[in-house]
């Protein structure tokens, strides 16, 4: 008796190997969704930054950098759970050859580990 056709293991075997393929497209898809939101968090992170840092290069108020801009922001409509701190150290004093401030901005985000840190340095005029 010569009978076409599947077995019931045979259909089992396929289902199952279907499956696999199917978890396996599943967990892909889902690590691609978590790197593409943290590389877009990484980079916003990076952007806010920079900002911050050419708005306080671009200030001519030389003496009044620390009072204008050294802050802790964590308001950014677009941005939720973002925190930019921005710090401000001068060195020597005022009218010496060694009169610099040290800005510093670290950014944090949820999935930017470790934190984007900039730092630039700005002589006195």
């Amino acid at each position: 008796m010569n009978k076409s056709g599947f077995t019931l293991i045979e259909v089992i075997l396929a289902l199952t190997i279907l499956l696999v393929v199917m978890m396996m497209l599943a967990t892909t898809t889902g690590k691609t969704v978590h790197i593409a939101t943290t590389s877009a968090n990484q980079g916003a992170a990076i952007q806010l930054a920079i900002d911050r840092i050419e708005q306080v290069r671009a200030d001519p108020r030389y003496d009044a950098l620390d009072t204008a801009y050294t802050a802790t922001e964590t308001t950014f409509p677009t941005l939720s759970g973002f925190t930019r701190v921005t710090s401000i150290v001068r060195t020597g004093g005022i009218g010496q050859p060694n009169d610099y401030k040290k800005i510093t901005v670290t950014v944090t985000a949820p999935g930017v580990s470790p934190a984007v840190v900039r730092t630039v340095t700005v002589a006195a005029p």
